[in-house]
């Protein structure tokens, strides 16, 4: 697209953003029934279109609509959720009494509560500052879930988040490794990451994988928007993934939870948090402390996260909050396997000096105002100041016993900041609803890497050594400071009441450097030093472009939704990946960045509360997709290579069905039953290549059949779960190696199924929960790593079973 046509576009719209029609402004005061006092932070909802306003300390609430005739929904934390319809033309002032919830509640009717909320709070066609209108969204809501949340399973957190690949080889929960659609889930490196809507990864741009993840005991929800997210949040190809933290309590000065939890393995984990609110001020916070001794030999692990949360309503549009989080952690890592190995005992381990490290720092400061009703405004502030240190003994042949010399030690550090402010307007065109979103950012990363000699001791001694090894072969240092400037917009018209078409750009600025040194050494058989080369290395990557992206929705009613997107992606190749030296691989010298497309055409809906579905049809369309290759060379060795491997299609077909087995069987109000079937058939192919023997190729992550179901079942204060997986077997490399390298880092992922079970019960303040994870005992694996903790084969875990006391004060 050309510049020029890219201004006149964005003009067009900000011009029809100041269009005019008829609207009604509707006020009014809500009051607890009880006792007559105004409530604060009760939220008003357009049953349809969602969220509208709250209340402020007075009760009082205003908005305006161009609807005469709306069903409003009135939630307050910890009172019973009231429905009025209402005609704007004539109900313009409104007094609203809403009870108290009984002390009393059952987990039943807790979850059929929530369950309601959840109906109130899915992602509508804007939220916030945002737009989703056309988009692939879906929606965890933690509370709700049935998992083991003291140790992040992933597996059963994101049970009904459809066609995800999940890395299991972590029982502590202390990384979140998520890919979908053929994307590597190492680190959730091919998702933009965010925690209450700011960055969270280690760089967006030059190092996009995430070391940290907030504990799923203080989390709210998790909203995943897939590839379309790229024009307001970030190019990935696999969208967006944020984490929404819990709310300060509005009706408590002081609320405190705490969570014990023990397990398998010398589990044990400790999650209290503080909430409350206090004039306009509101707090929130928490410490999650774990440590465990792993399934493993060698693979003990602590960690200390810490989130605090503080707001200032400064009135009833004007809001500042400051958030900071800590992380802390140290793991042992056991190493990877052979195939040979993991078919002999799979929790065996010949690594017991590898060691991992991470601390995480992360800020951000918000400012949001409400000009109008119409008009909403925000602007964040964030940054992070991090370290992760890797250290070990990683040869290529994983089964080769540590000779106890010197270890590989990798330091690095990440110091970045940024802004992202939007602005959202909602007016009229043509007598039609319409909403126009215009937004900017500013990313700047300055981090280093540096590569060397590590200790020939066995602790978790994370100075380097390079002056008592000075022939070590891996030593490097590199200053890695990267830029990014965007500017996004996405503009929703509504053609009718049931159809909206929403375009959308983004324009980027991406300047990547890379400024260093490495070091060449050479030796004879002796270990004599026979050459050694200081080699600079400076580069430097300018590129700007324009995304583009269109979504499409059409209401046929109430219930029923039918949705289609397209939009450009893109993926910045990282200079950290490449100054690395592995073993376990090498890097083509010629490697750039990704560029492509992804399109969602689905319906999803509900039918009289029986069934609630969401099914779609995608493709993603991959150039110069990143991949490994096996590469025979002139000595008639075979490597590893990683590099541009060729352009790839992936198309599918996913789907969530939830039956509401209560209603279906006419069960009575003390029970509730769900049963739920998660499906992804998907295919791919690599069609173009200039690599040898790989077009027509599958393309590496992506099983045929990725299926997940489970059954919920609830009495009065009890509740039960169970939960299957499968996934068919995936490839590794583009070459679809089935046999496994030296290494244990190519071949074939094979097929694997995983069963759970838990379930709980709750008396008035008090909880507990207890499971049994893999409860069939399946002995698999779900990856093959290419570096730390590897390389090679990561087993899962095998059956074990935690138990969580919850205490509620």
């Amino acid at each position: 697209m050309k510049l020029k046509d890219f201004s006149i576009f964005i003009i067009l719209n900000l011009f029809s953003a100041i269009a005019w029609s008829q609207t009604y402004e509707v006020e009014g005061y809500v009051y607890d029934k009880a006792n007559q006092k105004p409530l604060e932070s009760v939220m008003i909802y357009d049953k349809v279109k969602g969220l509208l306003t709250e209340t402020d300390t007075s009760g009082y609430f205003t908005f305006e609509t161009s609807k005469k005739q709306l069903t409003l929904v009135f939630y307050g934390f910890e009172f019973e959720i009231v429905e009025r319809v209402i005609n704007a033309e004539t109900d313009s002032n409104l007094v609203i009494n809403i009870e108290t919830l009984s002390q009393e509640l059952s987990e039943v009717q807790i979850t059929a509560r929530n369950e309601k909320v959840f109906e109130l709070n899915r992602l509508k066609d804007t939220e916030g500052t945002a737009i989703y209108a056309g988009k692939k969204t879906e929606v965890v809501q933690v509370d709700q879930s049935m998992a083991n949340l003291a140790t992040n399973n992933a597996r059963q957190i994101y049970s009904q988040v459809v066609g995800l690949n999940i890395y299991q080889n972590d029982d502590a929960g202390l990384q979140l490794n998520i890919g979908g659609r053929g994307l590597n889930p190492n680190r959730t490196s091919n998702f933009n990451t965010r925690q209450n809507g700011y960055d969270i990864s280690a760089d967006v741009l030059g190092y996009p994988e995430s070391y940290y993840t907030p504990a799923s005991e203080g989390l709210q929800q998790i909203q995943i928007v897939r590839g379309a997210a790229s024009l307001q949040y970030g190019t990935q190809f696999g969208g967006l993934v944020n984490f929404v933290m819990k709310k300060p309590n509005p009706n408590k000065n002081l609320e405190v939870i705490t969570r014990n939890t023990g397990g398998s393995f010398g589990l044990y984990t400790n999650f209290t948090s503080f909430s409350g609110t206090k004039d306009n001020w509101s707090y929130y916070a928490y410490a999650n402390y774990k440590r465990g001794d792993g399934f493993r030999p060698n693979s003990e692990y602590e960690s200390i996260n810490v989130f605090s949360h503080v707001g200032y309503q400064f009135n009833e549009k004007t809001k500042l909050t400051g958030e900071v989080t800590y992380l802390n952690y140290l793991a042992q890592q056991a190493g990877g396997l052979t195939d040979a190995m993991f078919d002999e005992d799979p929790f065996q381990s010949n690594r017991e000096r590898n060691w991992f490290e991470v601390n995480w720092l992360l800020y951000n400061l918000e400012f949001s105002h409400e000009f109008s009703e119409q008009t909403n405004f925000t602007f964040n502030f964030f940054g992070l100041k991090a370290q992760r240190n890797a250290l070990g003994f990683r040869t290529n042949r994983v089964n080769q016993i540590d000779p106890n010399q010197e270890r590989d030690l990798i330091a690095s550090d990440f110091n970045n900041f940024g802004f992202e402010a939007r602005l959202l307007n909602k007016y009229t065109l043509l007598n039609k609803d319409a909403t126009f979103l215009i937004g900017t950012k500013f990313y700047n990363s300055n981090n280093q890497e540096q590569q060397g000699a590590g200790s020939d001791g066995f602790g978790a001694d994370f100075s380097f050594q390079n002056e008592a090894f000075p022939a070590y072969p891996n030593q490097s240092v590199f200053d890695l400071p990267n830029t990014n400037v965007a500017l996004f917009g996405e503009n929703i018209f509504y053609i009718s009441d049931k159809l909206s078409v929403t375009p959308g750009f983004r324009l980027e600025y991406i300047k990547t450097e890379s400024d260093g040194f490495f070091r060449r050494i050479n030796t004879d058989a002796a270990g004599n030093v026979i050459d050694d080369q200081t080699i600079e290395d400076q580069r430097s990557f300018e590129r700007s472009f324009v995304l583009l992206g269109m979504g499409l929705s059409y209401k046929l009613n109430k219930q029923v939704e039918m949705y289609a997107n397209i939009s450009e992606n893109y993926r910045s190749v990282t200079f950290s990946d490449i100054n690395i030296s592995n073993p376990a691989f090498a890097v083509n010298p010629d490697i750039t960045d990704e560029e492509g497309f992804t399109t969602d055409v689905g319906f999803r809906g509900n039918y009289k509360n029986f069934i609630s579905y969401d099914a779609n049809i995608f493709a993603l369309s991959y150039q110069r997709r990143i991949g490994f290759v096996q590469k025979v060379l002139n000595d008639n060795r075979v490597i590893s290579e990683r590099g541009n491997v060729g352009d790839a299609l992936i198309y599918g077909v996913e789907s969530l069905v939830d039956f509401n087995l209560k209603k279906i069987l006419s069960l009575g109000s003390e029970y509730g039953l769900n049963f739920f079937v998660n499906t992804s058939f998907i295919n791919s192919e690599y069609t173009q290549s200039q690599q040898s023997g790989i077009e027509g190729n599958k393309v590496e992550f992506v099983p045929d059949l990725n299926f997940k179901t489970g059954l919920r079942f609830a009495y009065l204060d009890f509740a039960a779960s169970m939960q299957y997986t499968y996934l068919s077997s995936q490839f590794t490399d583009a070459s679809n190696s089935v046999e496994s390298s030296l290494s244990g880092v190519i071949g074939e992922l094979p097929q694997y199924d995983v069963l759970d079970f838990s379930f709980s019960y709750r008396y008035q303040n008090f909880k507990l929960e207890t499971g049994v994870n893999n409860l069939l005992n399946e002995k698999y694996f779900t990856r093959r790593a290419t570096g730390y903790p590897g390389p090679g084969i990561i087993p899962s875990a095998p059956r074990n079973w935690f138990a969580t006391l919850e205490i509620k004060f």
